[in-house]
């Protein structure tokens, strides 16, 4: 296919959840909501979009410049593009919509170059332009994913299927919390028993998703890196995990750099419960998505 006169193409591309409580900027998993980008040749970049929020008209959205980035990898021009886009994932509430974007632009770009780059590095592209890999990586590869940077600036993540069973909640308050005012009240450094009580943790979760053990979760879940700094930003926090566990999750956590809550819940009627748990935490404006397990983006 020619980069010069691009034909329709068509993707799908998941939210995903990252940290999972004590995987801060490394654990990540992809859920069944989905960002859609059409796009098609255009004699100039055009970028139409519906869903949620707003986003403005520009050429410099996420997704063109995830499209530039990538022909700018491989030492090319990119064409002129228009892009359809149908967004539901929450903006700035912690479900990877700016990750869904990123991967969007370069994945439709790798399309267009015939797989030129292949989806590693799309990976490699997309978490350098995010800085951390934690969400693209689960919209890259589906499943649950462990991503690390290796001493050289590169980026290496492995995935795992996530057990069909497991139903993933996330309780999406009406207020936004931006990544970077998210991330301001985080210290800069930690105590030598903060990072073994993470550490361990984050392995925790791996077995427990290798082995189909959710039993493990609600310890696997915890935290003491991000999330203790976080909860002062998030009104009803605290109070809504503590009713989301009463009801039955046998985890929960904040997911990404926040608002959102997300439980993971193991029957129809406690993902209910845990719904009901959730309304005063989220008020008039929020949402409770119940979503499942997801693969990572695929074309349409």
């Amino acid at each position: 296919m020619s980069d010069h006169n691009p034909n329709s193409v068509k993707i799908q591309v998941p939210a995903t959840s990252a940290n999972l409580g004590p995987g801060f900027d490394s654990l990540g998993l992809a859920v069944s909501l989905y960002l859609t980008v059409e796009l098609t040749a255009s004699e100039q970049d055009r970028f139409i979009y519906s869903g949620n929020g707003h986003v403005e008209d520009t050429p410099n959205n996420l997704i063109h410049q995830g499209f530039r980035e990538a022909y700018r990898r491989v030492a090319k021009v990119a064409p002129k593009v228009s892009l359809k886009v149908h967004n539901p994932i929450p903006l700035a509430r912690g479900l990877g919509s700016s990750s869904a974007a990123l991967v969007a632009g370069v994945a439709l770009a790798d399309k267009l170059l015939d797989h030129e780059l292949g989806r590693d590095d799309v990976f490699q592209i997309t978490a350098a332009q995010e800085g951390h890999p934690d969400n693209v990586a689960p919209a890259i590869y589906g499943g649950f994913t462990v991503s690390a940077q290796r001493d050289d600036g590169s980026y290496l993540s492995q995935s795992l299927a996530v057990p069909e069973e497991w139903q993933l909640l996330f309780a999406v308050p009406d207020f936004e919390l931006l990544t970077s005012e998210s991330r301001a009240v985080l210290p800069e450094s930690y105590s030598r028993g903060d990072a073994v009580y993470n550490g361990s943790r984050s392995a925790l979760w791996a077995m427990a998703v290798a082995l189909n053990k959710p039993e493990v979760l609600s310890v696997a879940s915890q935290d003491k890196l991000h999330e203790p700094y976080r909860e002062p930003l998030i009104k009803g926090m605290r109070d809504c995990r503590l009713a989301m566990q009463d009801a039955g999750a046998v985890a929960t956590y904040l997911s990404g750099a926040g608002p959102t809550l997300a439980a993971i819940c193991l029957t129809d009627d406690i993902s209910t419960a845990c719904q009901k748990a959730a309304q005063s935490f989220i008020g008039d404006g929020g949402d409770v998505h119940i979503l499942l397990p997801s693969e990572g983006y695929t074309y349409l």
